[in-house]
């Protein structure tokens, strides 16, 4: 589905109750959105890194040809969110890029959003989640906590190639 032509999200009233569907980026769709959403937020709190610049410059490589998936949230079909599922094998996969517009945060989409990939991932055939997050995004954090993830040492886990990542969390499928 073609993004780059639809109105902003700011477009849809985060007071009224639009349409959600969440969907699968499919290889060949416009993924502007996706890397809008994630740079929104990195450059709100962080800053972009390297991995970053190369995971949301071409994601249908660095993710989608690679067996993973991309999940968009859309409000009256415009695009307000998005998570990533990317695999390292053996039934690991990391869950990354996961964000929500400001304007519909604080109303479940993101955790409408992070149970919808959680059992995509089952689907998937995934064993075990990982993710590393950062104390400055409690609220992310939390929502991680309360579907199941916990908090582990980071040397239990793959390599985090982002230097913000200060957070290890894991969730056994």
């Amino acid at each position: 589905m073609s993004v780059s032509n639809a109105p902003a999200a700011s477009t849809v009233s985060p007071t009224s109750s639009p349409k959600i569907e969440i969907r699968a980026l499919l290889p060949g769709d416009d993924a502007t959105a996706f890397r809008t959403l994630n740079e929104e937020w990195i450059a709100r709190y962080f800053s972009l890194e390297a991995r970053d610049i190369e995971t949301l410059g071409d994601p249908e490589t660095t993710i989608l040809r690679k067996g993973g998936s991309i999940f968009m949230v859309y409000a009256n079909s415009l695009p307000v969110g998005c998570a990533a599922l990317i695999p390292l094998g053996q039934g690991v996969y990391e869950l990354s890029k996961m964000a929500v517009s400001p304007q519909f945060r604080g109303r479940g989409l993101g955790r409408r959003l992070l149970l919808h990939t959680i059992a995509q991932a089952r689907l998937l055939g995934a064993t075990s989640l990982f993710l590393g997050s950062n104390t400055r995004l409690a609220d992310a954090i939390h929502l991680y906590e309360s579907v199941g993830f916990r908090h582990v040492p980071p040397a239990s886990l793959p390599p985090n190639p982002y230097t913000r990542a200060n957070v290890f969390m894991q969730m056994t499928l």
